[in-house]
């Protein structure tokens, strides 16, 4: 009969304890009607309570700290805090004791010793300490590894580890959307979500731009000359709450045509959020590189660089077309200009623009006039490129609104 050896006890004992901070005591209120039974006996005990706060008793709040009771929840952006401390158990003293501590996630293995130089020796009844710190940047499954080697008085090597799994969750949900403008500019919206099951202070949420755009953060109004946040003093989000963040990207001058042009995905940035939870740990995410597709221009881009709002019934008023050459060859082009039921336009039809180079642009002034009231649509405008005999239709360019001239327009 095959008997198997006892299992060798270490003269070294290890415990990993995870560092956080404690959480504010919740008292449950226990209360009743003076006509009951208990009488004032109930209220009297929760005054007593050291627990509650003097004049709030029944309103759930305290104003005592408890220690974690357990592991607790990890999650991304936070910074995952470990103590480990080895004992020596024995009555001997115990040499060259190393211990490392190693954190594996799914895709790497990271060291996390403050030191990997060997202590000399540990005598009887002492310890050696360390603090470990990390920001998690994965989610999933982690696993801490800590191991120990040491040498006995008899010169026998020693080796032992532990593992301490735990799972970091997801903090936030993040959604953005892009808005493309008629111009080069960018609008996005960012839908930030707390899906935790505690607040959130958010202290800053921002946009950093690629090195192609200058951004604006559209998340403040002007009050008495002062910038004001649109979410007032509320900077808290509480949990499964949303809450969108706005802002505006132009190309920068030495990229502006270039951003017109580009086809395909176009890089944007990406999203740094900042956040403190419970007692003040911060919590901080980056989001990989937003990028948007870019809208689809064809061979020749028309916009328009200026257009009044309002224009009176009959009178002629003028809008400022630019018109851009996306194509990778010279453009020679034709404009000619066709009436509407309501809409007509004032000039010359069929007239040469001359040649337009790639990535080269001409402004033009127009002059227009409306014969009908209310919202009307600019269209009827076509560009001929005389070399590939092609024609470039413009319907529905803008919208302005007719008003009869006996009613004083403001500005």
């Amino acid at each position: 009969m095959e008997v198997n050896p006892p299992k060798q006890e270490h003269l070294l004992a290890l415990k990993v304890m995870r560092l956080t901070k404690p959480t504010l005591f919740t008292n449950i209120p226990v209360t009743c009607e003076e006509k009951d039974l208990p009488g004032d006996l109930f209220n009297q005990l929760m005054r007593d309570d050291p627990s509650t706060v003097n004049g709030a008793e029944v309103l759930m709040l305290g104003e005592m700290l408890t220690l974690p009771q357990n592991f607790g929840n990890i999650f991304l952006g936070e910074t995952f805090s470990s103590y480990i401390s080895v004992h020596n158990d024995s009555n001997q003293v115990v040499k060259d004791i190393l211990v490392k501590a190693d954190l594996q996630t799914s895709s790497q293995r990271l060291n996390l010793s403050a030191s990997n130089a060997a202590v000399a020796e540990l005598k009887p009844d002492c310890c050696i300490d360390d603090v470990i710190h990390h920001e998690v940047k994965e989610i999933g499954t982690h696993i801490l590894v800590c191991a120990v080697s040491y040498t006995t008085q008899a010169g026998e090597k020693m080796y032992f580890r532990k593992f301490f799994k735990f799972q970091v969750l997801k903090p936030l949900d993040v959604k953005t959307k892009f808005y493309n403008a008629e111009t080069d500019e960018v609008f996005l919206e960012a839908q930030i979500q707390n899906i935790t099951t505690s607040p959130m202070f958010m202290e800053k949420v921002s946009l950093e731009p690629s090195i192609m755009y200058n951004v604006t953060e559209l998340n403040s109004v002007s009050q008495a000359g002062e910038c004001v946040s649109t979410f007032r003093s509320r900077a808290y989000l509480q949990p499964m709450d949303t809450r969108q963040y706005l802002y505006c990207l132009k190309p920068k001058k030495e990229f502006a045509e270039k951003a017109g042009i580009i086809k395909g995905v176009t890089v944007i940035g990406k999203l740094d959020i900042v956040w403190k939870t419970n007692l003040g740990e911060r919590g901080r995410l980056q989001t990989s590189q937003l990028q948007r597709m870019a809208p689809g221009y064809g061979d020749v881009r028309l916009s328009l660089e200026a257009i009044p709002d309002t224009v009176n019934l009959e009178e002629p008023f003028h809008i400022t077309c630019k018109i851009t050459n996306c194509s990778e060859r010279t453009m020679d082009l034709v404009l000619e200009m066709c009436n509407t039921n309501s809409i007509h336009w004032c000039g010359i039809s069929g007239r040469q623009l001359g040649k337009l180079h790639p990535s080269s642009s001409l402004c033009l002034a127009l002059t227009l006039l409306s014969s009908v009231q209310g919202l009307q649509s600019i269209s009827g405008l076509r560009l001929t490129d005389t070399f590939l005999k092609r024609t470039y239709e413009y319907d529905d360019i803008a919208q302005v609104c007719v008003v009869s001239s006996a009613i004083k327009v403001e500005s």
